[in-house]
C-alpha cells in the first residue's frame, strides 16, 4: 500500500513544476499583446506638422496686421508704383503750403505743412484721379488728464493722399481721401481720452473748392481720425473737424 499512496507534498511540487512550465508563454503573450505596432510615420508626421506650422503662420500674420496699416502700405506702394522712377525726375520743391485748424469737443489743434504733387494723372469715372505726398507738423490743446490745466501734443505727419475732380479734371471741386502715419508726442492723454503710443495712423476724407485766377488759392473742410489700429491698448481714437487753407507755389 506504501507504494500506491500519494504524498500531499509530491502533489504541490508537481503542481508548483506545471504552473512555472506554464508561465513563461502566458507572459509572453500578454507582452505581445501590449506591445503596439512597429510603424514608421516619420515622413508623413513632418509633412503635416509643417503644413499646421505654415498655415497658422500665415493666419496668424495675416490677423496681426491692422487693417489701416495694410491700406496705408497699400497707398504707399500705389503712390511710389505711380511716380517715375528716374531720380532725375523727383522734384524736391514742394506743390503748395497749407494751414489748417481743427477741434474735437475739448482738444484743439492747429498745423501747418508743405504737399509735393505726384508726376501722373489717371482718368477714373467722369473726372480726373491725381494725388500728393503731404507732411505736417501740428500742436495739440486739450484738457490735461487731471483734469486742471492743459495738456499739449506736438503732432509729425507723412500721408499719401489720392485727389479726385470731376469734369475730368476741369471742376473747381475736388474730393480726396488718404492714410498717414503720426507721431504724437508726448502720447495725447486728456481728461477724456487716453492714448497709450506716440505712433498712430491719421485718416481723413475731405471735400474743397479752388478759386484764383490760376487756381492759386484752396479751401477743404475734412474729417480727420487719429488711432493706432489696436497695436495697444487703449485706443480711443481722437476725430477732428478741420478747415484748411492751402496756397498752390507752382
Amino acid at each position: 500500500m506504501w507504494g500506491y499512496a500519494r504524498s500531499p507534498l509530491v502533489h504541490k511540487s508537481a503542481r508548483c513544476v506545471s504552473l512555472r512550465s506554464r508561465t513563461p508563454t502566458r507572459t509572453k503573450e500578454k507582452a505581445n499583446e501590449r506591445r503596439p505596432p512597429i510603424t514608421f510615420p516619420h515622413k508623413n508626421r513632418h509633412r503635416s506638422v509643417a503644413m499646421v506650422s505654415s498655415s497658422s503662420m500665415s493666419s496668424s500674420l495675416s490677423s496681426s496686421l491692422p487693417r489701416p496699416l495694410l491700406l496705408s502700405f497699400c497707398a504707399v506702394v500705389a503712390a511710389l508704383a505711380f511716380s517715375p522712377g528716374r531720380a532725375a525726375a523727383i522734384d524736391l520743391a514742394p506743390s503748395s503750403a497749407f494751414a489748417q485748424y481743427g477741434s474735437t469737443r475739448d482738444t484743439y489743434a492747429a498745423a501747418i505743412g508743405l504737399t509735393w504733387d505726384w508726376n501722373r494723372r489717371w482718368s477714373l469715372g467722369s473726372g480726373e484721379l491725381s494725388g500728393y505726398w503731404e507732411a505736417a507738423l501740428g500742436r495739440w490743446k486739450g484738457t490735461a488728464e487731471s483734469g486742471s490745466g492743459s495738456a499739449y501734443v506736438t503732432q509729425f505727419g507723412i500721408t499719401p493722399v489720392f485727389r479726385w475732380r470731376p469734369d475730368g479734371g476741369s471742376s473747381p471741386w475736388f474730393y480726396e481721401a488718404g492714410i498717414g502715419v503720426n507721431a504724437l508726442m508726448p502720447v495725447y492723454r486728456t481728461e477724456r481720452k487716453q492714448f497709450s503710443t506716440v505712433f498712430n495712423f491719421g485718416d481723413h476724407l475731405a471735400v474743397g473748392r479752388s478759386f484764383g485766377a490760376q487756381r492759386e488759392h484752396e479751401l477743404a473742410l475734412r474729417v480727420q481720425h487719429f488711432s493706432n489700429a489696436g497695436i495697444k491698448e487703449p485706443n480711443p481714437g481722437e476725430t477732428f473737424l478741420q478747415l484748411r487753407y492751402v496756397y498752390r507755389l507752382r
